[in-house]
């Protein structure tokens, strides 16, 4: 009887040997993927059910810090936060936006989950640097230029803003050039660099155009600042000047390498 031929051989020793690497690879992956669906859904549902489904960790309180002008309880009604909902799917960026758009005074918000049961609102508002007044009203205006808040009461110990543009050509150009806004923010400048000691007896920061900036004093006095470029160096000048000339009434430090001071 005639032997197999080598290609029957192979056959058997193939089949012999089991399935090929590959397939064996795949059947273990299989297997390996079937385990961790498995354990997922073994230990994933009580954790999803935790968080979405109970009542452990829901909103229900909501706290409020760093308030100043603002009191909590407008705070919180304006975060308008979901009490009842799961904690984890509060959306806190949602929050943020909607406190922002409804209380311009805030100037910065942190909206942190604190679990089991809270929501934390960390407040920063905005502090006035100027005042505009508006009938009888005053706008307060932040160290950026930002109008935020109209108040009925001037806050003590900021100064008036004061937008006496002239009518001429130069001022008319540096109107068109810079508008009312940047020069809001130029006089923001100048009220920010201004030495402490001269602030607080600041009483109104006057902007006739961007180069033409000056300060009127408690008592009487004033000071020719100029621009709001140099702020560093005038303010140094102006406390100089101020300590050789104590009783004089006018200070010009519009150009800090060439100061004057004039009046008794």
């Amino acid at each position: 009887m005639a032997g197999s031929t080598t290609a029957e051989r192979g056959e058997r020793q193939q089949e012999s040997s089991g399935p090929p690497p590959v397939r064996r690879l795949r059947r273990r992956h299989l297997r390996v993927i079937v385990i961790l669906g498995l354990a997922l859904l073994f230990f994933g549902t009580p954790t999803l059910w935790l968080f979405y489904g109970s009542d452990w960790l829901r909103a229900e309180t909501v706290s409020v810090s760093g308030t100043r002008v603002l009191t909590p309880a407008q705070v919180e009604a304006a975060a308008d936060v979901p009490l009842g909902e799961p904690l984890i799917s509060v959306d806190t960026d949602a929050i943020e936006t909607r406190l922002r758009q409804k209380l311009p005074r805030i100037d910065a918000v942190d909206v942190v989950r604190s679990w089991p049961h809270g929501i934390d609102l960390k407040v920063v508002e905005r502090t006035p640097v100027l005042i505009v007044q508006k009938g009888g009203r005053f706008v307060e205006v932040d160290d950026e230029g930002v109008r935020f808040a109209t108040v009925s009461e001037a806050p003590k110990g900021v100064p008036a803003l004061e937008l006496t543009l002239s009518r001429s050509s130069s001022a008319a150009a540096s109107l068109r050039r810079f508008g009312e806004s940047r020069l809001v923010r130029e006089a923001v400048a100048v009220a920010r660099a201004v030495p402490a000691a001269v602030a607080r007896d600041t009483r109104t920061v006057k902007v006739r155009s961007y180069d033409d900036i000056s300060l009127e004093l408690r008592g009487g006095r004033t000071v020719t600042w100029g621009s709001s470029e140099k702020g560093a160096a005038k303010a140094r000048t102006l406390t100089a000047l101020m300590k050789a000339s104590p009783d004089a009434r006018h200070f010009d430090v519009s150009v800090p390498t060439a100061p004057a001071s004039s009046g008794s």
